[in-house]
């Protein structure tokens, strides 16, 4: 593949994690807000949206790049980890607990496997 249909590919799968990831931090900060829902009434729905996001992030990823959409998936889950560990590090000067690294792993190989799905989808469209 190359280098630059690569790159092109991580992008979009990136900004669409971030797309989502931002629509649903709006929704549920607005719900937290006015209504008597608690934060942590909502922590695992939050963590399944989590890895929705990375899943479609990859699966987009996967799509565009059209081969070897475990490895496309997986550049995208490690680069939307490393932008969110720099965030919080240089943000908070806080590193990620071990919770948070299994969380991160888990998202790894939830947009990997979108990753593959993209490309197989795509791939059967183009047949």
């Amino acid at each position: 593949m190359e280098t630059k249909k690569w790159g092109k590919a991580v992008l979009y799968g990136l900004v669409t994690i971030f797309i989502m990831a931002l629509a649903t931090s709006l929704v549920f900060s607005l719900l937290l807000k006015f209504t008597s829902l608690k934060e942590s009434s909502i922590t695992w729905l939050l963590v399944g949206l989590s890895a929705l996001a990375l899943f479609i992030g990859g699966f987009v990823a996967g799509g565009n790049g059209r081969e070897k959409g475990w490895l496309v998936g997986g550049v995208t889950a490690l680069l939307y980890s490393l932008i969110i560990f720099l965030f919080k590090f240089l943000g908070y000067g806080q590193i990620f607990t071990m919770e948070e690294m299994m969380y991160h792993g888990a998202f790894l190989l939830t947009a990997m496997l979108g990753g593959v799905f993209g490309v197989n989808i795509s791939s059967s469209r183009a047949n």
